[in-house]
């Protein structure tokens, strides 16, 4: 399943596989989530913990019956989905099952239903439904969550962020984990951390609208 699928149906972004309800405050191992290491690289440098920024491909299955509901392989760009593990960007499942991977590493993941999409499901998700994703991770970086990258980030020391900054910082942080990307994956990226967290619309993310997990460290 790890080759280049044609998905037959696919969801939105991977921010919106989150289920009212079951989101990740507090990402710890948990029992209940099974995880099988696929493959893992001899030499890992950095493994992802709460607060890094990801980049992944994964395919989500029904256990039970192996049908597919989700490709970020075919959605929109087909681009790897991005997102910082750990803080309910997506289902708590997999906040707690992507914990500790290594960038290259590919591993699935089984989640029940009180970490997926609970009793009601999110459609093609049927309600109680366990749900199981095909996961490739590729490259791992400090989250754009944490107060000491937004030192690094904040180049006119303005306490403010503008795009320049925030996309300067992805490309950086790219290039140096071996993964440089083009123009328009930067401006993607860049674009929806503006829409999430600019919350007065004024072109520039403050420290406070930054930091709103109040957290000195994700």
């Amino acid at each position: 399943m790890w080759s280049l699928l044609t998905c037959t149906l696919c969801l939105l972004v991977a921010s919106q596989l989150d289920p009212q309800g079951v989101r990740a405050e507090d990402p710890e191992l948990d029992p209940q989530v099974k995880t099988e290491v696929v493959f893992r690289p001899e030499i890992c440098t950095q493994r992802s913990k709460r607060g890094d920024l990801v980049n992944v491909h994964y395919d989500g299955f029904l256990e039970e019956n192996g049908s597919q509901f989700y490709c970020s392989r075919s959605d929109k760009s087909g681009h790897p989905q991005w997102f910082v593990l750990g803080i309910g960007q997506v289902i708590k499942g997999l906040d707690i099952g992507m914990m500790d991977m290594c960038p290259g590493e590919k591993r699935k993941i089984t989640v029940p239903p009180a970490l997926a999409f609970g009793e009601k499901g999110k459609a093609p998700v049927p309600p109680n439904a366990t749900v199981v994703f095909e996961v490739e991770v590729y490259s791992v970086s400090r989250g754009p969550r944490s107060m000491e990258a937004f030192g690094e980030m904040d180049n006119d020391s303005d306490k403010s962020l503008t795009k320049a900054e925030v996309k300067e910082y992805l490309k950086l942080s790219y290039e140096k984990g071996g993964k440089p990307r083009d123009d328009a994956f930067y401006e993607k990226i860049m674009a929806d951390i503006f829409h999430k967290s600019d919350q007065d619309k004024d072109g520039v993310i403050s420290a406070k609208e930054y930091n709103i997990y109040k957290h000195d460290e994700l």
